[in-house]
């Protein structure tokens, strides 16, 4: 088996990581609609929520750990009995079970020492396995812990029956090439699943995410349209066009529904999905400037990387002031009218001009017009 024929999982954690933004809530049928749809697209697992918060948070993990989806349900965990008992209850196949590890969060967060981290951890791992659910031993602020002892924590992880580890970038401070040269030293260190946990507070939680598979991870943690604490979290739709498209990994998934799912979010926690979103942003396949315009018609594939298609999308041209001719001569073929190069300069000069006082592109109706405008005048002339 190659590097690129590796499986890697995809651990959506929109339901916990991605609720846990400022301000957002879902209701309990809008968890439930989630899950059904992360199911669809074919993520591996989905980490559902925080049993211990009680309510409705432990009634909708439970709902979906009923549903019988392909995806294996996780849920969220201290290192605490209590809550590992809770997520018990609610029926899900597998916990995380999550400490800090750098020196920082132990003292000033925990008031606590490291021997008490790794004791609480092997404990509540420990009693997690007795139980027979698979076990992610998270290390939060992995990116700021001190590496001798993360490795430490992560080889007490092992022995005690952890599957996984979860690598957490908690304040996205990591850049691609310190992520890999520190998930390298890890796979060196311990023979063990690693998960990449990364947020974008500098804007590379998606390179952060897929720099630590090409140093070995095997899973990574995402949420829909990188909803999460702060700036965000590694979005889905981003990190598996990446694997996919970049790395050359074969991600099953279906990502024709990444639109879809990506507009169910954004209404759901009350966030507009921006049109130069990456991957699924309608801008991505919306062409005007005239250069780009003209190769995308004669070959898509000089402006895009993937069809549209791919993600649930549609290729648009539009008309404005930095189209060209090409443009104008598709659009209007899409209304049966022909034009010869000549009558389509003309109307570019309208276009531009039109464009420029109304600071936007024009509509196929305000394109018509112009058109129409032209062709009578010289009709007038002629008569």
């Amino acid at each position: 088996m190659t590097e690129k024929d590796r499986k890697i999982y995809i651990v959506d954690t929109t339901l916990r990581d991605g609720e846990q933004t400022a301000g957002v809530v879902f209701a309990n049928r809008e968890k439930i609609q989630i899950a059904k749809m992360l199911d669809e697209i074919g993520v591996d697992e989905i980490e559902a929520g925080t049993p211990v918060m009680g309510g409705d948070e432990k009634e909708a993990i439970t709902a979906i750990a009923k549903l019988g989806l392909n995806a294996r349900i996780m849920a969220w965990n201290r290192a605490v009995i209590k809550d590992i008992q809770e997520s018990l209850r609610c029926g899900v196949g597998a916990v995380a079970i999550s400490i800090a590890t750098s020196d920082m969060h132990i003292k000033d967060k925990l008031h606590s020492t490291r021997e008490e981290v790794l004791e609480k951890m092997v404990k509540a791992v420990e009693y997690a396995k007795k139980e027979g659910v698979y076990v992610s031993a998270n290390a939060e602020d992995a990116s700021r812990s001190d590496e001798e002892y993360l490795i430490q924590f992560i080889k007490a992880a092992k022995q005690a029956g952890a599957d996984r580890i979860r690598y957490c970038d908690t304040v996205g401070i990591m850049t691609p090439l310190e992520i890999y040269e520190r998930i390298k030293r890890i796979r060196q260190a311990v023979d063990i699943d690693i998960e990449m946990h990364t947020h974008d507070d500098f804007g590379m939680a998606t390179a952060n995410a897929i720099t630590g598979v090409s140093a070995g991870a095997t899973h990574v943690g995402v949420t829909v349209n990188g909803l999460g604490e702060r700036a965000g979290n590694a979005a889905l739709e981003e990190v598996v066009m990446a694997l996919k498209h970049l790395l050359g990994f074969d991600m099953k998934q279906n990502t024709r529904k990444f639109r879809e799912i990506c507009e169910y979010v954004a209404k759901a926690s009350g966030r507009d999905l921006p049109s130069w979103k990456a991957i699924v942003g309608t801008s991505i396949f919306t062409h005007e400037s005239g250069i780009h315009a003209d190769g995308a018609i004669k070959n898509p594939k000089t402006y895009e990387v993937f069809d549209p298609d791919d993600v649930g999308l549609t290729r648009r041209f539009v008309i404005g002031k930095h189209s060209g001719t090409a443009s104008i001569k598709k659009k209007l073929s899409e209304y049966n009218i022909n034009i010869d190069d000549g009558l389509a300069n003309i109307i570019l000069e309208s276009v531009r001009k039109t464009s420029v006082e109304l600071k936007r592109p024009l509509t196929d109706a305000e394109l018509l017009n112009l058109y129409y405008e032209h062709v009578n005048k010289d009709i007038e002339h002629a008569i």
